[in-house]
């Protein structure tokens, strides 16, 4: 199992050590890399040695938490918030925090807190060596009609004649396939529209479809597929839709 390491940023002592007491307790494979009372001091750690965990107080003389990550060059760690102040929870979570501890500090809580952050690092790792690998067979089989899909369970190679339609749905992008195959991806439409051979056609924001697959154009402005999907289309889509059989 893989160290996940942690630095710890508060101006009081005391709290700095009891904050690393409960952590080695709870969590001993977790190494801390530095405990910082000066945010200076912890700016230059963090830039040097990027944690997996950051637990960052507000509240400090000179430079607040906030601050402090505004300084940053790049933050590729879940940070987790330990303050005596319950007022900057909103803020905290703008700022993409996996969680919210409030002193004195709960250790079911921080249990909570520490457990969500590791499973979002393993997760983020995975999704990032399976992007490395979708890159690297885009790469290769570019020229071959095929759509690399990066998807939870991995990577998938499909045929573009084999698909009906790809679709955002919320942050993820559903592909349809003949055959009854659905994919769901992390990856955006935008980016699938790039690999996209000139066969499929963009009916709006949200939905592209394979010209093979449409069977007519209703009245009420829908696309009809051959598996039953009725996809929208845009009124100005609708036109460039027509003129593509003039």
């Amino acid at each position: 199992m893989s160290t996940v390491t942690a630095i710890l940023v508060d101006d009081e002592d005391f709290n700095l050590k009891g904050l690393h007491q409960k952590i080695e307790n709870l969590f001993p494979e977790i190494e801390i890399i530095g405990s910082y009372q000066q945010p200076e001091d912890a700016i230059d750690a963090i830039n040097s040695n990027q944690p997996d965990i950051l637990f960052l107080d507000i509240q400090m003389p000179r430079i607040n938490g906030f601050e402090l990550l505004s300084q940053l060059k790049t933050i590729n760690f879940q940070i987790i918030f330990v303050t005596a102040y319950s007022e900057y929870a909103i803020e905290a979570f703008k700022k993409h925090a996996t969680d919210y501890i409030l002193k004195p500090i709960n250790d079911k809580h921080l249990k909570k807190a520490i457990t969500e952050a590791i499973a979002v690092n393993k997760f983020k790792n995975l999704h990032d060596n399976k992007a490395n690998l979708a890159q690297l067979l885009l790469n290769n089989i570019a020229h071959n009609n095929k759509l690399i899909v990066l998807t939870l369970k991995g990577v998938s190679c499909i045929i573009q004649n084999n698909i009906y339609c790809i679709e955002q749905v919320g942050e993820t992008t559903k592909i349809q396939v003949k055959g009854g195959e659905v994919y769901f991806s992390l990856d955006a439409l935008s980016k699938f529209e790039k690999q996209l051979n000139n066969n499929f056609f963009k009916c709006n924001e949200l939905q592209v479809v394979n010209l093979d697959f449409v069977s007519k154009i209703d009245d009420n402005g829908f696309l009809l597929l051959i598996n039953g999907n009725k996809v929208p289309i845009s009124k100005t889509n609708k036109i460039a839709f027509l003129n593509l059989f003039k």
